[in-house]
């Protein structure tokens, strides 16, 4: 844990500089949690290692030193779709901001070469694949750098889920400019990965900084998975109607399939995933940034770099494969601190075909032992019957409320368990009996099948109904018994072998079957829990006043309204999202305070300098062609609580998609 000095150690840089420049560009009064003192030192000219939850301010660590240092800040960023977005944001503020990449011309390179030579960028960005060209490692020793920014650091991890080869180059900025101060970011990383980033990025003498990963205004769900796809209708009617959000399934077909079925019932949806040609999936990513409702169902190969701040709800379809995994695709919902949902429907084909896809993956058995741990910590995540969130943030090394957060599915209705031994040597007897006495191994259903005593046309071709174990479990439902069947391999008791995925036994299933431990197990709920069921008694409202942005008063709604509609004029003009313009928690506290005048409007947290010259009078028109602030309360809300500096998450240009085994 290195440190270094104060910002004063640099010559002509003091604390109130940086401060100023958070009022002047960004229009907030003071920093949030460890912004200031990881500003601080990066300004210095130290190294940094930050590790912050999506929408914890982790960009303005290094704009702010790209602004009060000398020289052009390099942000290494793995995506370069999303680039022209960062920079339109900046340039709304602004900042003088540019990149380069393959999207642009030989001229519109050139341009940009020279901006940065001439010393008129305060920020560039890269892609990491271009530290690999001589040329632009040759153009930047001829400029003045001010800070290295590598964004999405996990990427450097091999054993990470969005692993980037050329992240492994990125050791050179150090050795070459040794000067000059890295600062290396990611929103999710176990123990582990953040040794590994600090190792292979060789910033040994770097400062750490960890911030809490806790984001309270996310709710997080697991339904026991029926018919997913009108469970989430069901989910999106009751709760979201009219919201942005993303639906994550693990295949291309399935992520068509729920599109079309969304569409079909009047819920505006567009696919996403890597095998769409590249123009469709421009124009349906543009469209969800640009328009308000929107839903994208998508594969992983979305939502890294989607820096919306009212994704509403972040849904999942299938089972993610690991815990980071998971994290960061639900960290992509409510960026703007008011309250959103992580929704996801789980069963018992979700365990098999993860385990499947360990097994015949191209990997080598180090790979699949990893692949398994990850796959073992989601399941705990999903069988628990404790608090999701003290179970994510244990996950993550950090200590978690041991009374449990309030606001998630088991805080709000703590499911039952119930003593599982016996159920569960049923059904291992039953996949003994097969493999000794018939030498055969079935699947899920047709040993559920043999326990409750069904004839089906399976067990009769087999004789299976003359096994002494034929209709012993005739005491629970097929749900309760694929229920024990799921639990039991996530407990590790049971095991899934070759392509059909068979049913085998473990080392451990032997302590059961003799008696030698219990399993304890979560009941199964008669029928699958309704949205508007699984929340509190009182419905969304309650989650809502947990939410760093309060509901507006009614009387106040008709003015928001009014100044959406503005805002969203605005960007069709300049063809930018809406959001560029300013956030909704920055509209809500505009009809909170209602200024009359320009100076009043700038006290208006995300409401800079740049913004104020811009937009000012037009905000100033709408809100006094209302007439009054009816209902409108003075008093302003703390500076940072409307998502200062809020981070770019890169999507990745080419994220390896899963086979189409769905």
């Amino acid at each position: 844990m290195g440190g270094m000095g104060g910002i004063a150690e640099m010559p002509g840089v003091t604390d109130s500089e940086a401060l100023a420049t958070l009022h002047r560009v960004f229009g907030y009064e003071t920093f949030r949690g460890e912004q200031a003192e990881i500003i601080e030192h990066v300004v210095a000219g130290g190294d940094a290692v930050v590790l912050m939850p999506t929408g914890g301010g982790k960009s303005l660590c290094y704009q702010i030193p790209s602004l009060v240092r000398p020289g052009t800040g390099i942000v290494v960023s793995p995506l370069i779709a999303l680039m022209q977005d960062q920079v339109d944001a900046l340039r709304a503020l602004g900042v003088r901001a540019g990149f380069m990449n393959s999207t642009q011309d030989f001229g519109e390179r050139r341009v940009v070469e020279a901006e940065f030579l001439s010393g008129e960028l305060d920020l560039l960005y890269l892609a990491p694949e271009r530290l690999r060209l001589d040329s632009t490692l040759d153009l930047l020793s001829r400029g003045k750098i001010a800070v290295f920014a590598i964004d999405e650091a996990h990427c450097v991890s091999q054993w990470g889920h969005d692993f980037r080869p050329d992240y492994l180059s990125l050791s050179l900025l150090g050795e070459r400019w040794p000067d000059v101060p890295r600062i290396a970011l990611t929103a999710t990383a176990t123990d582990a990965t953040h040794k590994e980033i600090t190792q292979r990025l060789h910033m040994p003498t770097a400062r750490h900084f960890v911030a809490s990963f806790d984001r309270p205004n996310i709710q997080y769900r697991i339904v026991p998975k029926a018919d997913p796809k009108k469970q989430l209708l069901g989910f999106l009617r009751e709760e979201h109607a009219g919201d942005a959000g993303i639906v994550y399934c693990l295949s291309r077909k399935s992520v068509e399939s729920t599109a079309e079925f969304l569409s079909r019932n009047g819920i505006e949806a567009v696919p996403y995933h890597a095998g769409l040609d590249s123009g469709t999936r421009a124009a349906h990513q543009s469209r969800f940034l640009r328009e308000d409702g929107l839903i994208v169902v998508a594969t992983i190969a979305f939502g890294m770099g989607i820096d919306k701040p009212d994704v509403r709800f972040v849904a999942h379809l299938d089972l993610p494969k690991s815990v980071e995994g998971y994290y960061q695709e639900t960290g992509r919902a409510g960026r703007d601190g008011m309250a959103s949902t992580a929704w996801m429907a789980y069963g018992l084909n979700d365990v098999i075909q993860q385990r499947k896809m360990i097994q015949s993956s191209e990997g080598d058995e180090a790979f699949r032992r990893r692949a398994a741990a990850h796959l073992e910590s989601m399941l705990a995540l999903c069988e628990t019957a404790q608090c999701r969130r003290s179970q994510l943030l244990a996950y993550f090394g950090q200590d978690p409320d041991q009374a449990g957060c309030g606001n998630c599915d088991t805080c709000l209705t703590p499911p039952e368990t119930w003593d599982g031994t016996v159920a569960a040597q049923k059904v291992l007897s039953t996949v003994v009996r097969l493999q000794r006495e018939r030498g055969q191994k079935f699947g899920a259903v047709q040993i559920v099948d043999i326990l409750m005593g069904k004839r089906t046309g399976k067990v009769i071709q087999f004789d299976h109904d003359q096994l002494s174990v034929f209709g012993i479990g005739e005491d629970l439902s097929e749900g309760e018994w694929r229920g024990v069947v799921r639990q039991l391999l996530a407990q590790g008791l049971l095991a899934v072998e070759g392509e059909y995925g068979t049913l085998v036994l473990t080392e451990a299933s032997g302590t059961v079957l003799r008696r030698e431990r219990d399993v304890p197990l979560r009941k199964e709920p008669k029928k699958p829990a309704s949205a508007k069921s699984a929340g509190s008694s009182s419905g969304r409202g309650e989650r809502k006043a947990k939410a760093a942005v309060a509901e507006l008063p009614e009387t106040l709604v008709p003015a928001f309204e009014a100044l959406r509609a503005w805002r969203a004029e605005q960007a069709r003009e300049q063809g930018v999202p809406a959001y560029v313009i300013f956030h909704d928690a920055t509209l809500r506290e505009i009809v909170t305070v209602w200024p009359t005048s320009v100076t009043e409007l700038g006290g208006i947290g995300g409401v800079g300098e740049k913004k104020l010259v811009t937009y000012g009078e037009g905000v100033l028109e709408v809100l006094g062609g209302l007439g009054g602030p009816a209902g409108a309360v003075p008093s302003p809300s703390p500076a940072g609580d409307t998502d200062p500096g809020a981070d770019h998450w890169p999507e990745m240009d080419a994220e390896p998609e899963p086979e189409d085994w769905i």
